[in-house]
């Protein structure tokens, strides 16, 4: 029986159910749920909100299924595709949305489908089995990155597996992991930035898509800037919540999230000045459409791109919306992300370091921003082949090489 307590906070003056319980493993775990309660008059009501949100929670948990309920006599002999899915029944109160759709998409894909068929227990689960799975997965034009993502999600669930004592050791250790390509970024150059610029001009997408241009934001990023992130006073912008559109059990589900990607993405930037008159252009719009839609305007969480009955840009519309543009202005295709990489190509062909573009983006390691980039710097590799050609200097090696032998062959 897993035990949940609960505490009310405040964020944003909104507030929030703080949950704790401890897992299977004993770690404690932390949630936090908002009540959509403004702080201004409402305690009591979000106390007792915050005691249903409690009770519910812990009834969720102890509903779902655990290693110890698995309906089996012999747990492990359960069939390894059947694991799989238990396991993700399992994490899904423990990860966020975003992270266990990934995981729901891998799993009752191609990893079930396929051990489905093979019809192996997780007891008799061997190396050479997950191995041939990486074959088959090569054989249908999966790329090794793509690939490594389900080594991920396979090793974990087993790994789980092994800390249940369901079996001793992980199969998914003693294969060949499938090889990490490199990833060439594709990106517009200044000519064709400037195409986009003129393209997107008067179109509903124009300000997630100056944002990504300029500050090299994620989609995700972009579209879950709040008007509080902007401090007009300070000149700054802070990337610290995010909106992404996901499947999970089936359903298309908008995510709001007061996280980043990293802890190196939650990062604040100035702001720049053509942003900021855009912004400011964009505030009284929204401040003009709010007197016109009166109570039917929808814009609650004061986002910044937002249609104009206020409600949130959905991060699919955005992508088929900027695809659209580039096909009626005959612009080469390219994906709304690959905004990002435009934005570190015309930083560094300007010679912003490899170390400030890594900060500007919110990698998490310089490393990532260098592994990316790297074939943009053509200008630190002509340099490189200037300082090398002076300091071999073949020609003029060759020309001395030469006279040296004519002047022993006169002697």
């Amino acid at each position: 029986m897993i035990t949940v307590t609960a505490t009310l906070q405040q964020k944003k003056n909104i507030y929030y159910a703080v949950l704790y319980y401890k897992d299977e493993f004993n770690n404690i775990q932390r949630k936090w749920i908002s009540t959509k309660l403004k702080v201004k008059n409402n305690k009591k009501l979000a106390e007792r909100k915050v005691e249903e949100i409690r009770h519910e929670y812990e009834k969720t948990l102890n509903e779902k299924p655990t290693i110890s309920n698995l309906d089996i006599n012999n747990k492990a002999n359960i069939k390894f595709c059947d694991f799989m899915i238990n396991w993700l029944d399992i994490i899904k109160p423990r990860v966020v949305k975003t992270t266990y759709a990934g995981y729901e998409r891998i799993v009752k894909g191609k990893v079930y489908n396929y051990f489905k068929k093979l019809d192996v227990s997780l007891k008799d689960l061997k190396p050479y089995h997950i191995q041939d799975f990486y074959t088959e997965l090569y054989n249908l034009g999966l790329k090794g990155n793509t690939i490594l993502r389900y080594h991920a999600n396979i090793r974990k669930a087993l790994q789980y597996a092994v800390k249940c004592e369901l079996i001793l050791t992980n199969p998914a250790d003693k294969i060949d992991k499938p090889k990490k390509e490199q990833y060439i970024a594709t990106y517009y150059n200044k000519a064709q930035l400037n195409e986009l610029l003129v393209a997107i001009k008067n179109t509903p997408i124009k300000l997630p898509v100056l944002l990504a241009l300029y500050y090299g934001l994620r989609r995700s990023e972009a579209l879950g800037i709040k008007w509080d992130a902007v401090d007009f006073g300070n000149k700054t912008i802070i990337i610290r919540h995010t909106i992404s559109q996901t499947k999970v059990d089936g359903k298309l589900q908008i995510v709001a999230e007061d996280k980043t990607k990293n802890q190196s993405s939650y990062r604040t930037l100035p702001l720049i000045p053509e942003i900021e008159e855009i912004l400011l252009e964009e505030k009284a719009n929204q401040e003009y459409n709010k007197k016109i839609f009166k109570k039917s305007y929808l814009n609650d969480n004061d986002y910044v791109c937002v249609n104009i009955d206020g409600s949130i840009l959905k991060p699919d519309y955005v992508s088929h919306k900027f695809n659209q543009i580039l096909k009626d202005n005959n612009l080469k295709p390219i994906r709304f992300h690959d905004l990002r990489h435009s934005c570190a190509s015309l930083l560094l062909s300007n010679k912003i370091s490899m170390k400030d573009i890594q900060i500007w983006l919110g990698h998490s390691s310089y490393n990532t921003t260098a592994n990316i980039y790297t074939h943009v710097d053509i200008e630190s590799k002509q340099n490189s082949a200037i300082v090398i050609g002076h300091a071999l200097n073949f020609s003029e090696t060759a020309e001395d090489i030469q006279e040296d032998d004519e002047e022993e062959m006169e002697l």
